[in-house]
């Protein structure tokens, strides 16, 4: 069964594409196939696989835009078990053309439905740090929204806006939504971090993951490598820290769907 998890918050440089690329390299590692799509127009997780934005023919621009089969856009990364759907500036025009159209909350979902004899396991949507129309999509066709954030004042402020955007997305077109928070770029020595931290669990309870990703530099350096960080850096605190996160995720998700069958 197929599960799909848009990462996705308003507020920018909370690690997201760090997330996409090193939770679904961590879930591929555990023998699932997993599908990265960029829906960013900064494009930042097809530059991260070392894909070049301008040269792919078909992307997710095309799929939303267009109307393109979702597999025409897929591309094989060098990784196993981890394929992409790009992305490039193009997609920025969606935020205009897609809301002039009926029903277009869920062009995506129709998108993945269409698809529906490739065989992954997790579907993961990279989203732009805005609420607009492209998000609205993504969170429309997914299973569960996982939300980065910082344990910082403004990160945390930014979840009101995504509780709103949950609320709508369950009235009109994706009434299973669930989320999950998950807290990046911990830093355990800073008495602000472990006070927010500490409110944020208070506040969501069970809305949070129990998982953290606290500092680290290998994080910010394996894209730049071209390479998710469980392979740049298997050792590293975070990618020791993706994986508790990929396994937690599995659970999350095998007693989702035993619930609902």
């Amino acid at each position: 069964m197929k599960y799909t998890i848009a990462v996705s918050n308003e507020k920018g440089g909370v690690a997201k594409t760090t997330t996409t690329l090193s939770l679904g390299a961590a879930l591929a590692e555990l023998g699932n196939r997993v599908l990265l799509i960029d829906m960013d127009p900064q494009a930042n997780l097809t530059l991260a696989l070392g894909f070049e934005p301008a040269e792919s023919a078909k992307t997710s621009a095309n799929v939303l835009i267009e109307s393109a089969p979702l597999q025409n856009a897929i591309h094989k990364t060098d990784f196993e078990g981890l394929d992409l759907v790009p992305c490039n500036a193009r997609i920025e025009s969606a935020e205009q053309f897609l809301p002039v159209r009926a029903n277009y909350l869920t062009t995506l979902r129709t998108a993945l439905e269409g698809a529906s004899n490739l065989t992954y396991h997790y579907i993961l949507l990279d989203c732009p740090p805005s609420l607009g129309a492209i998000t609205l999509n993504a969170l429309a066709a997914s299973d569960l929204l996982l939300i980065p954030t910082q344990a910082e004042y403004f990160s945390a402020y930014a979840l009101r806006n995504m509780m709103t955007v949950i609320r709508r997305i369950r009235k009109e077109a994706n009434p299973n939504l669930a989320y999950r928070i998950l807290v990046t770029l911990l830093d355990r020595r800073n008495r602000t971090h472990r006070s927010i931290y500490e409110q944020l669990v208070s506040t969501f309870g069970d809305g949070m993951f129990e998982t953290v990703i606290e500092m680290d530099t290998k994080l910010r350096e394996s894209p730049i490598a071209g390479q998710p960080i469980t392979r740049y850096m298997p050792s590293s605190r975070g990618s020791l820290q993706y994986r508790v996160l990929a396994e937690e995720l599995i659970e999350y998700a095998k007693e989702t769907n035993q619930q609902t069958a």
